[in-house]
């Protein structure tokens, strides 16, 4: 008897085959219909992860009988022409991000011809940093309405043209506002290339933006001993103008940079649902008085900052607020260093060209550990893993404290071993800084997230080296200037560090009291004890 009813058990009824016959039937229905849709789209059509995940969501069945051919049309590239890609982004941040480093080479020439003090001097490469970072916002509108291809190509014109201009000043004055037009050139190159290897690279984004840092490594090695060999052939004025003719090739990397969506717009998301907010706006209002133009122009106001400055994010998402903090706190004296390495170096007899060897050296450092740092954060067990940020904040603790031993010796050795302890706390730092970003918010929100972000990096460092300038001109002493940025990275590194545990710590503790066990929804009930005990029985 219990061997029948085992039977009976473990064999189907019809009925229940006629309904697993339609849950498959619809099942099927419903992924042919996805892989139609699928088969509608472009190879490019994939623009950003977010969009993909999207789409996976809604039509789940498709990417399992769908295939990797069908897969293609849903998600980024990760390789093909995205290699060709990460390689202009490569030249791109070599001769933008790194290209301030080589201005110390000519500062004495400047002070010299200008006649003209460590503070005022200082504003030239703080003017050109700053603007890189500053021109965010419009760079994120200029990527939206012409695509990261167009932009990048004019920000690679205004790089060389504003080098060039500076050949032909006259006063400090001249070389602040074009220092302020290369910025500007720097910025409508660095901050597209930046955003479109995000839209390239999803499954292999980590390796990917850790690569191409590698950029500004090799900009760093190579620029301040291109600019001491020409500097000392044609003096600084040739050199300028010859830096602004480099300068141009940025244009030939924009112009292989493709759209990955050209049929809905250069580079504009699919879901977007800032984007969409202007558009959801009635005209109606426009012809109902002064108020509703007022309504309508606050609401298209509050949307281009939503969508180009990101400030919703910084009320509303916690992490990507302490991160915006702690890099920006961080600028005040990351690049410093930077500036006033050779100034230093040659202030205590150190031979130019010793001192543009150190800063080669930096290079060399970076273009050998960002690789490795690309190819191990690339691992499968590296990837989805929310430990960057501390290995971030880590590396930048090493290189604020790294400061310290430039400011207690001025010694070629203890230089030379600055630099390596120097330049590989940041090629770790410089390896991960978009990969925290691109992880802390959506990429959706990505371009106008990063506008922000350099666009409050600008502020600070805007003033420091004006600042460091002032404490060399007060005390004469450069050792002070590396005790500062000693003082100002280090903190930045702890508070970044502390601030995530602190998030983190709240998240895990807010999900494991929202998770509840079996044993919590099944307990057994508890009797009273006493007289209530004796009353039920």
């Amino acid at each position: 008897m219990t061997q029948a009813v085992e039977d009976q058990n473990q064999t189907p009824t019809p009925r229940n085959r006629q309904k697993d016959n339609a849950l498959l039937w619809r099942d099927s229905r419903n992924a042919a219909r996805c892989v139609n849709e699928a088969d509608k789209w472009t190879p490019e059509s994939g623009l950003q992860h977010s969009d993909s995940e999207e789409q996976k969501e809604d039509c789940p069945t498709a990417w399992q009988v769908g295939g990797l051919a069908k897969r293609s049309h849903l998600g980024a590239p990760d390789g093909g022409w995205g290699w060709v890609v990460l390689v202009a982004t490569m030249l791109v941040l070599a001769l933008t991000l790194a290209f301030p480093s080589c201005i110390g080479i000519f500062y004495t020439d400047l002070q010299t011809e200008f006649n003209a003090s460590n503070t005022e001097t200082s504003w030239v490469p703080a003017i050109m940093t700053a603007v890189l970072h500053a021109g965010g916002p419009l760079c994120s509108m200029l990527v939206e309405r012409f695509g990261c291809r167009v932009t990048v190509m004019v920000g690679g014109f205004l790089s060389g043209l504003g080098m060039a201009l500076s050949a032909l000043a006259r006063t400090i004055t001249d070389i602040y506002v074009t220092s302020g037009i290369t910025g500007l050139g720097f910025c409508l190159s660095f901050q597209p290339s930046v955003t479109i290897m995000g839209h390239y690279f999803v499954r292999r984004r980590v390796f990917a933006n850790a690569l191409s840092s590698t950029g500004t490594a090799l900009g760093l090695s190579s620029l301040p001993l291109i600019a001491n060999i020409l500097h000392s052939r044609f003096g600084w004025r040739g050199s300028f103008l010859i830096l602004g003719g480099v300068l141009l090739n940025c244009c030939v990397c924009g112009a292989v940079m493709r759209p990955l969506c050209p049929t809905s717009g250069p580079n504009k998301p699919r879901h977007s649902q800032v984007l969409d907010k202007p558009n959801d706006l009635p005209l109606q209002q426009e012809r109902k008085g002064l108020n509703d133009h007022v309504k309508t122009a606050l609401h298209g106001f509050i949307a281009f900052l939503d969508r180009h400055m990101a400030f919703d994010l910084l009320v509303s998402n916690a992490r990507y607020r302490a991160f915006a903090v702690g890099v920006t706190w961080m600028m005040l004296g990351c690049v410093v260093p930077l500036v006033y390495l050779v100034p230093y170096a040659t202030h205590h007899k150190i031979e130019l060209d010793r001192a543009a060897f150190l800063m080669s050296v930096m290079g060399l450092v970076n273009i050998v550990v960002r690789p490795m740092a690309a190819l191990v954060l690339g691992l499968p067990r590296f990837r989805g893993s929310s430990s960057f940020v501390y290995v971030f904040a880590s590396a930048v603790l090493v290189n604020g404290l790294s400061n310290c031993i430039c400011g207690a010796s001025a010694s070629f050795e203890v230089l030379l071993v600055y630099v390596v302890i120097f330049g590989l706390s940041m090629s770790v730092a410089g390896s991960l800084l978009y990969t925290v970003l691109m992880d802390t918010v959506e990429m959706s929100r990505f371009p106008s997230a990063l506008g922000l972000l350099c666009m409050l990096e600008s502020g600070t460092l805007v003033i420091g080296p004006p600042l460091a300038g002032m404490l060399v001109d007060s005390t004469g002493q450069y050792s002070y200037v590396f005790y500062a940025c000693c003082t100002c990275v280090s903190s930045a590194g702890l508070f970044l560090m502390g601030f995530f545990y602190f998030l983190d710590s709240k998240r895990a503790a807010e999900k494991k009291k929202s998770t509840k066990t079996p044993s919590d929804l099944y307990q057994k009930p508890v009797w009273p004890v006493g007289g209530n005990a004796g009353a039920i029985m």
